[in-house]
Order: structure tokens, then C-alpha cells, then sequence
């Protein structure tokens, strides 16, 4: 089932906009989540998004095996929210993100469910002076294109607002 991947910048409305789209679809929902606590505020975040979800939704934590973990759970009839792929990239930590990355676009083109994957937008500023950042970025700018390629939809958030990039039915590449 083709995939629909939503971007934006930081607290742009990505990861509300596919829990909307989740709902409004009526499947039954899996809400994968990369993010790991790391520090309190990032526990206080992982939090407000756990409260925002349905009761009847299932979450499944997975900060580093992502295809494997969609593969497991992208089933007929089920909507996946993939939230997010930028810190799933954190996680990787440099290890290796080319293989995981494959896995995860195979995992995304054998997908049955409606999958939903949240990404971030960072390659809209200034080239980062850090060797480490200016590799993350470019890491992250290729994973968010080569998945955005198999993907059917593209919806870029800005200010709260779905601006759509690629609509259904148009040509993927």
C-alpha cells in the first residue's frame, strides 16, 4: 500500500497531522516510535505524545531496527505511524545507516497497512561548521529523499498547516 511521508520543521504539526490522518482512515493503528528518553525534557516530550494518542492504539518502541520492525506489524488493514525518521537516524549513531536504511525502504515497499512516516526538515538553514552535523545532515537529506521517491504522498507542515508536495497518483521519483 503506498506510503505518505510528512515533513516539516520542529513543532511544525507533523506528528499531529498523521495521528489526524490515522484517525480519519478508521484502521486499526500502530504508532512506532523512535525517540529515546534521553534527557528529561526529552522524556517530557516523548510523554505529550503518548498522551495525545487514542486508548485503542498500540505503540511500539523501536529506536534502531526499523524495517524490521515495520515489516512485523504493516499488515492489511492497519494504519503505521512512523514517528520519526530523523531520530531514528540519531539512534543509528553513525552505525550503519546505508544498511538500515535499505532494510527500512524494502520494509516500506512490501508494506500492507497505510503507513504514515514523519520526518524532519533540516536542510533548509545554513551549512552546520561541525564535520559531525554537516555528515548527520547529509545522511538525514538523502534517507528523507530516497523515501520520499517510494512514497505515493508528500506533505511538507508548515506552521501547523499541511502544504501538500506530492499528491496521489502523481509520478514517483
Amino acid at each position: 500500500m503506498p506510503a505518505h511521508l510528512i515533513s516539516g520543521g520542529a513543532r511544525s504539526g507533523k506528528s499531529a497531522y498523521a495521528e489526524k490522518l490515522a484517525l480519519e482512515s478508521g484502521r486499526p493503528t500502530l504508532y512506532i516510535a523512535t525517540a529515546l528518553p534521553g534527557d528529561e525534557e526529552m522524556r517530557e516530550r516523548i510523554e505529550h505524545h503518548r498522551r495525545r494518542r487514542p486508548a485503542a492504539w498500540r505503540t511500539r518502541e523501536c529506536p534502531v531496527h526499523l524495517g524490521s520492525a515495520l515489516r512485523e506489524e504493516a499488515g492489511p488493514g492497519a494504519c503505521v505511524i512512523v514517528d520519526c525518521l530523523t531520530l531514528w537516524l540519531a539512534n543509528l549513531n553513525g552505525g550503519n545507516v546505508e544498511a538500515e536504511r535499505e532494510d527500512f525502504l524494502r520494509a516500506l515497499l512490501q508494506a500492507q497497512a497505510e503507513v504514515l512516516v514523519v520526518t524532519n526538515e533540516l536542510g533548509s538553514g545554513i551549512v552546520p561548521a561541525g564535520a559531525a552535523t554537516r555528515s548527520f545532515v547529509d545522511e538525514h537529506g538523502l534517507t528523507n529523499q530516497r523515501v520520499a521517491q517510494e512514497c505515493e504522498r508528500i506533505t511538507l507542515m508548515v506552521c501547523g498547516q499541511p502544504l501538500a508536495v506530492k499528491l496521489a497518483g502523481a509520478a514517483r521519483g
